[in-house]
């Protein structure tokens, strides 16, 4: 997926502040950050968005919200509480078409989010 920036950000061709990364997920800090604490969980593996996801990734689903918590807790921001968001699709504002968790601490998240 040559075209998929975050494809190339898993394979190093685009830089990315990483601050986690094992053989199914990668993540990495927001170029544009939304909350003082803002990072993207991705599969290494290409997925377009939520919408494609099968039965067969149901592990790496798993994997996906256990990085994310562990990068809140490493980030300082578990204990306060955190947001975990994922767009999906042109009306979830969904910009770039690879799935992507945001993981969103360090202030107060208001409600309703959108």
């Amino acid at each position: 997926m040559d075209e998929c920036l975050f494809c190339r950000i898993v394979a190093g061709s685009i830089p990315a502040n990483v601050v986690y990364r094992d053989e199914r997920v990668l993540a990495f800090r927001d170029i544009d950050p939304q909350a003082p604490m803002h990072v993207l969980v991705i599969p290494i593996t290409h997925i377009r968005s939520t919408d494609e996801l099968r039965t067969e990734h149901e592990a790496l689903a798993g994997a996906l919200l256990l990085a994310a918590a562990q990068v809140a807790r490493e980030q300082g921001v578990a204990e306060g509480g955190y947001r975990v968001a994922i767009n999906t699709g042109a009306d979830g504002s969904q910009s770039v078409g690879h799935l992507h968790l945001h993981v969103l601490g360090g202030r107060r998240m208001g409600w309703p989010p959108g």
